[in-house]
């Protein structure tokens, strides 16, 4: 096994674990045995737990932009593929929440590089819910990140697509208001 191969190995391990439990009730060891990477190796990879977790979150945060991005482009109508989009993660069966919001949650102000990937992942959210919003109109993003993360955090104490339907909902008459 090269070193990409048991990063790979390392990062799948750690967002099962992490996102399914919790990131301070995931020990390196169980990271190691999960991957089956050797522990010497995991901690040439990643020398502390919040290398492996700002590792873990940046991988997330690409994946996950991208796809909301790609669900967005071209759309007839893109809040609606926004909230859409939202209804069919919400609905995964492993789905636990935003990641990063859990994230923060544990962790707090505490480790710089993962606050700073938390951060980061908003402001892209941010970003292109303006781009979904439109030119001249930072309000309406500002209140569609609020529907959304309002949806997420409740999708989490309850699963499925419904809170993604009724942040949509509410959506669609802010975007109707605005025009």
């Amino acid at each position: 096994m090269d070193d990409e191969e048991a990063r790979t190995r390392l990062l799948d391990a750690a967002e099962k674990l992490f996102y399914a439990e919790g990131i301070q009730a995931v020990g390196m060891d169980r990271i190691r045995s999960e991957s089956g990477v050797p522990l010497k190796r995991l901690y040439r990879l990643f020398p502390a737990k919040e290398s492996l977790v700002t590792a873990y979150l940046q991988r997330r945060d690409r994946r996950w932009i991208t796809s909301l991005r790609e669900a967005v482009a071209g759309a007839p109508d893109p809040v609606r593929a926004v909230f859409d989009w939202l209804a069919g993660w919400f609905a995964e069966p492993d789905f636990r929440g935003c990641a990063f919001l859990n994230a923060y949650g544990e962790l707090g102000a505490g480790p710089a590089a993962v606050l700073e990937v938390v951060r980061r992942h908003k402001a892209e959210l941010r970003e292109l819910l303006g781009e979904v919003a439109g030119p001249q109109r930072d309000e309406l993003a500002e209140h569609l990140l609020i529907l959304v993360e309002g949806a997420t955090v409740i999708a989490a104490l309850d699963p499925g697509p419904e809170p993604a339907h009724r942040a949509r909902v509410a959506a669609e008459r802010l975007v109707a208001a605005a025009t």
